[in-house]
């Protein structure tokens, strides 16, 4: 009987481990990633590239390249990162980090909106992300001591960053053993201004430029795309000035206020206002103002604006010392300021 307890306590240990380790599998198994019920959403991107939306005009047949660039050359880049927001009931559940083209959503099972956007901007401000029904992207504020035209008591912004969007409603997310694939296509909430300022006399007389658009959307929906009512005077600077061609910059906006995704035109009782402010070689500033309605109101989306028969005299050009290095000082004492967001 001795002899066998050593065999029995041998045969119990083996048996004992078995369980164990049949126990151990049987739980690895079923609770690995691979192998359990699961929202399995996966988001593929892609990105509408279109910088203008302009019926009337057809500015992609009718380009010439004026300026030094093809109508291609100013489509946008994709951006470097995409923000998920899964809302439930209207109510921000859960968000996600992506990559440029896509990646895992995490959700729980159940009827659900999805909001995308860039998650890369540097200007963009957003405003009530928590609430899908009023969720706003705007631009920081700024001021300009130079500046004062009968639109001055609009809000003085940046230009936004490029800011594209998606938005999915009723999304059914179920559990699964197998991915479920998600389309974002994403598009343009922001669009660009190309502006051109053409010179009948002066030009010679010009160093340094920059502006002001008003009239134009403060901020934009990022469920529906639609702009919001508040109106908003984009400050801009970095105008290349061309003595054979003009003066020209590029101006991002939301586009026009109280508009649909892709309008027609603009109300028609709203003004838009073009300024330009320049800084001549003899340090003198001098500014003009120019009623851009007519043009801004058929391109409610970016397009081009053109400013022609500029005249600036001898007599401010050649006012003053001529030993007024622009290139040093720059704006000098008029630098911007940019304002604390709220």
């Amino acid at each position: 009987m001795k002899r066998l307890m050593p065999a029995i306590k041998t045969v119990f240990i083996i048996l004992s481990l078995a369980a164990v380790t049949g126990s151990c599998r049987k739980e690895l198994c079923y609770n690995h990633d691979a192998h359990s019920l699961k929202v399995r959403a996966v988001t593929k991107a892609e990105w509408e590239r279109e910088w203008e939306r302009n019926v009337s005009k057809n500015w992609e047949e009718r380009w010439r390249g004026v300026l030094g660039f093809s109508y291609d050359d100013l489509r946008p880049e994709p951006a470097t990162g995409i923000r998920a927001q899964v809302f439930t009931d209207g109510i921000l559940d859960n968000e996600s980090n992506l990559e440029t083209d896509g990646g895992r959503l995490h959700m729980r099972p159940g009827t659900h909106d999805i909001l995308f956007y860039n998650n890369d901007t540097e200007y963009i401000v957003f405003e009530n992300e928590g609430l899908l029904a009023t969720a706003v992207a705007g631009t920081r504020t700024r001021t300009r001591s130079t500046y004062n035209t009968r639109f001055s008591e609009e809000t003085t912004v940046n230009a936004p960053d490029q800011l594209f969007g998606c938005f999915i409603a009723e999304h059914q997310a179920e559990e699964s053993l197998t991915e479920t694939e998600i389309s974002a296509f994403m598009r343009p909430l922001t669009y660009n201004y190309i502006i051109h300022f053409m010179f009948k006399s002066g030009l010679n007389y010009v160093a340094l430029a920059r502006g002001a658009l008003s009239g134009m959307a403060g901020s934009v929906y990022l469920q529906t795309g639609r702009t919001t009512e508040d109106i908003a005077t984009i400050l801009f600077d970095d105008c290349i000035v061309d003595q054979k061609l003009g003066i020209h910059t590029q101006v991002l906006s939301f586009g026009v206020p109280d508009a649909d995704p892709i309008p027609e035109q603009a109300r028609d009782n709203h003004r838009f206002n073009l300024n330009l402010e320049v800084r001549l070689n003899n340090g003198k500033i001098l500014t003009f103002d120019y009623d851009v309605t007519d043009q801004v109101k058929v391109q409610p989306r970016g397009g081009v604006i053109v400013i022609q028969d500029i005249v600036i005299d001898d007599e401010d050009g050649m006012e003053g010392s001529g030993g007024f290095d622009v290139n040093v000082d720059g704006w000098g004492e008029f630098e911007d300021i940019e304002l604390p967001l709220n």
